[in-house]
């Protein structure tokens, strides 16, 4: 039995789930799973937040022990269902070691092109818009931040700037430059638009995710989850308050 791949196996599973916003017990569930294939004495997953330590062991063998550090970590639901499905199918011998290997690599590649998350991005404040109570005007105005929102997470992306000040740059942006349409489209909700043109940015899946490891007793990295997802919302909430307030330099009379 090839002990070393069950082991690298494992590790590339949970590393692309805890890449993908997976719960963190979730992911050590889904390697214990696949590491437990190996029939060894000693199978054993430990996940946190920025790192994956997997082992197995037993008297007739040398111990294999892998160690990943995660660096980036994002919302990608099809991904983790993917794994899931992956996991599911080589734990019950429907796919073999190597093949379910192959398959975690070929998924562990970009899925899907700049465009399409640009374009998510456009539609998305537009469709939160008419939720908030927006009309016509405030739908199309938060389409035209959320193409803002896309050029400066395309850049940032490619630039290689780090998240938190991304989402504050990116929040800047949005509320100075709904502040100045605002100044010449009268009867324009404002708060509707900011609020909906920034809802790409806020931490919703991870503020939940952080509640499900601490209820699981995961109080570490429930925590530190925690934490970054506040600090996301606050890198936000300062970027929408700096770009009010920059807005209220430019327009004549204040805002």
């Amino acid at each position: 039995m090839d002990y070393q791949l069950i082991v690298r196996t494992a590790v590339l599973a949970g590393e692309l789930m805890l890449c993908s916003g997976a719960e963190t017990y979730r992911v050590e569930d889904t390697m214990n799973h696949i590491l437990r294939t190996a029939k060894t004495q000693t199978a054993e997953a430990l996940v946190f937040m920025t790192g994956i330590v997997a082992t197995v062991d037993s008297p007739d063998i040398e111990p294999v022990t892998v160690m990943r550090r995660v660096k980036s970590r994002g919302t990608n639901l099809n991904r983790i269902m993917q794994v899931n499905t992956i996991s599911r199918k080589y734990c019950a011998g429907e796919m073999g070691l190597k093949e379910a290997y192959e398959s975690l690599g070929s998924i562990q590649k970009r899925q899907y092109r700049t465009g399409i998350y640009n374009l998510a991005t456009i539609v998305t404040p537009a469709g939160f818009a008419p939720m908030f109570g927006g009309g016509a005007e405030e739908i199309a105005i938060a389409a035209l931040m959320g193409a803002v929102l896309a050029v400066f997470l395309t850049a940032g992306k490619r630039w290689k700037i780090h998240g938190f000040i991304l989402d504050t740059a990116s929040s800047f942006a949005i509320a100075a430059a709904v502040f100045l349409l605002g100044s010449r489209i009268p009867g324009m909700n404002l708060d509707v638009v900011i609020i909906s043109s920034i809802m790409p940015l806020v931490p919703g899946v991870a503020i939940t995710n952080a509640v499900r490891d601490i209820l699981q007793g995961d109080y570490m990295s429930g925590n530190a989850r925690v934490l970054e997802a506040f600090l996301t919302a606050a890198g936000i909430a300062v970027g929408v308050g700096a770009g009010i307030w920059f807005a209220g330099l430019l327009i004549p009379g204040g805002i």
